[in-house]
């Protein structure tokens, strides 16, 4: 499931999905969940879109209802085969040819080919016209190439790149889409010129008319109340005995914005699973014998959670700066981030929020990937010491008045926001702790917990902000699968968001020359096949991200999963989850 939610891995401020029921009528859905065969889950908001290619953020459904070429065991994080059943790696590593499997076809009962796969790249991954964060994560070297992709015969389809590109296999695990049901809208244009796909597949869609080809089907949706699933009849995945899968029928969510609403539906029985937040693991520990679940550990989770500032010096249309200039001198001076990195207690936040389920987190990369350093290998880390921050912030200008208060050497008091996304109260926890740390070294923070739909805008279209806590996850052991992060242009740079298609122009927008640097490093990283001289390249990469602090890194907590009995075949990993394997999940009741 891993590559089939690829889109996650992506994209920003991943919601910590808590499994739960909504609030809406308790009883109704306890009944239902006990009395037929369906998987009862809940997220925290909305999906912003059933279109895989314009999709921003979390929760996204699409490692319910697409698969890609290869896909990734949850695991063991091993590539398998998806789509195709087998491929061929040429000696110079620059050609893949991939055989699809024979009899595919789409939910509708369309045949899927290789025709579908060619499409899928050519015309929308590749199609400058539209806009898309895949294309990312696609470009290969200095000079940003684009993979060729070609039909060989029915069932073979052959991949070139202009060199070598360690994660090639890899990133064909994003979604093949159908060409029969998307060409027209991909070559049909509207009054402003742009590709009527970009207004196709929104959540105001009939579910029916999305065409799927993964496990499962949608089958309906109603806003801020439920998105529901049903079995797609023709998946191409079958059991030792030819029996088709997935098994169970039906998978539905429940949207609650609330990780506490989700926690008391869970123990009123009216629902299958819960991500476990550390507040209320030793209640639930308790409750596994009589509540008949199970709680699933995985080690440190594939996230990670951070504070941000906007350093983007940019203006708008109207010749406005997206952020105060005199806010912008101060998030743009390293040794200001660097004291709020050292003015935060990441102990103290893993004791109090986190419970002691949790670690300091030090790196973009995550622990169990065989790229990540720590300090032995010279990684640099915060440990907590507001005289230290105090120190560096006084060497940049900074200074006290009487009552401990900071200000910069013009006389403005220092005093900003921070956001972060309501209803996930280990965030809000987290940005209480932080106004209370920031404030003991002189600091006035405001802080406020918004909408995720209105975090996103913030963020990605109006780009007016001070800072936010925020998580990234999803992405694997592989640094390239966070290309889009990292490379100045890519549409995860939130932290100097530059121009992006499909938006209006920016003016006087910079980078620095340590953001050109960690992108010349993923670049260089992804062309190299030496794994030693590869892990040395992200090693620097790591380096500069902690010494830069475009992210500052929080706590990454332990991967936690509570699991009704009667579901059974988990095989629970940080890096999947609960649910990777979902095709072979049974409900026994």
């Amino acid at each position: 499931m891993m590559f089939n939610n690829l889109r996650t891995l992506l994209v920003v401020f991943l919601l910590i999905t808590a499994i739960a029921l909504s609030g809406c009528n308790p009883t109704y859905f306890t009944t239902a969940a006990a009395q037929t065969p369906r998987l009862v889950q809940s997220i925290l908001s909305d999906p912003n879109s059933f279109n895989y290619v314009l999709s921003q953020g979390a929760p996204n459904v699409f490692g319910l209802i697409y698969e890609g070429l290869v896909g990734q065991n949850g695991f063991t994080g091993k590539i398998e085969p998806a789509l195709a059943e087998s491929w061929e790696i040429s000696e110079d590593n620059q050609r893949i040819v991939f055989t699809m499997r024979s009899g595919l076809k789409w939910s509708d009962g369309e045949p899927l080919t290789v025709d579908d796969v060619v499409f899928t790249y050519n015309d929308i991954y590749l199609n400058e016209k539209i806009p898309t964060d895949i294309r990312d994560i696609l470009k290969i070297g200095e000079e940003r190439a684009l993979p060729t992709v070609r039909k060989l015969d029915n069932r073979r389809v052959e991949f070139t790149v202009p060199q070598p590109f360690a994660p090639f296999l890899r990133n064909t695990g994003v979604p093949i889409l159908p060409a029969h049901a998307l060409r027209e809208a991909v070559y049909s244009y509207d009054s402003q010129g742009n590709p009527k796909f970009l207004s196709t597949w929104g959540t105001d869609t009939d579910p029916a008319k999305i065409i799927c080809n993964g496990p499962y089907t949608l089958e309906s949706y109603v806003p801020s109340q439920r998105v529901t699933f049903r079995r797609n009849p023709y998946f191409w995945r079958q059991d030792d005995r030819g029996n088709s899968q997935p098994y169970i029928e039906r998978v539905a969510w429940e949207i609650v914005e609330s990780t506490d609403n989700s926690f008391l539906q869970f123990r009123s029985g009216g629902l299958d699973s819960l991500s476990v937040s550390p507040e209320y693991f030793s209640l639930l520990k308790q409750e596994e014998d009589r509540g008949k679940f199970t709680i699933y550990l995985g080690g440190p989770t594939l996230t990670t959670t951070f504070l941000v500032f906007n350093l983007n010096q940019a203006r708008n249309q109207k010749g406005e700066p997206f952020v105060d200039p005199v806010k912008s001198r101060w998030f743009n001076t390293k040794e200001f981030r660097q004291a709020v990195a050292y003015a935060i207690d990441r102990q103290k936040m893993i004791n109090n929020v986190y419970r002691g389920l949790g670690e300091p987190q030090i790196s973009p990369i995550y622990k169990q990937s065989p790229y990540y350093i720590g300090a032995e290998q010279g990684l640099k880390v915060y440990d907590y010491d507001p005289q230290k921050a105090k120190q560096l912030l006084r060497s940049a200008g900074f200074k006290y008045n009487q009552e401990g208060e900071l200000f910069d050497a013009q006389g403005n008091r220092v005093r900003f926001t921070v956001m972060t996304n309501a209803g996930n109260k280990l965030r809000e926890a987290i940005g209480v702790q932080i106004q209370q740390d920031l404030g003991k070294i002189g600091m006035q923070v405001d802080f406020t917990a918004i909408s995720f739909n209105t975090l996103l805008d913030r963020v990605y279209s109006q780009r007016n902000w001070d800072s936010y806590i925020g998580g990234i996850g999803g992405g694997g052991v592989e640094p390239n699968a966070a290309a889009n992060l990292w490379l100045t242009e890519g549409g995860l740079h939130t932290f100097n968001m530059g121009p992006q298609e499909g938006q209006p122009p920016i003016d006087g927008w910079t980078v620095s020359d340590w953001e050109l640097e960690i992108e010349r490093l993923y670049i260089k990283g992804a062309g190299e096949l030496d794994e030693a001289k590869r892990k040395e390249i992200y090693a620097q990469a790591q380096r500069s991200a902690q010494e830069n602090l475009p992210f500052i890194y929080l706590v990454n907590p332990l991967a936690m999963t509570a699991v009704r009995d009667r579901i059974q075949s988990i095989k629970y990993a940080a890096l999947g989850g609960a649910f990777w394997n979902i095709h072979e999940l049974q409900i026994v009741e």
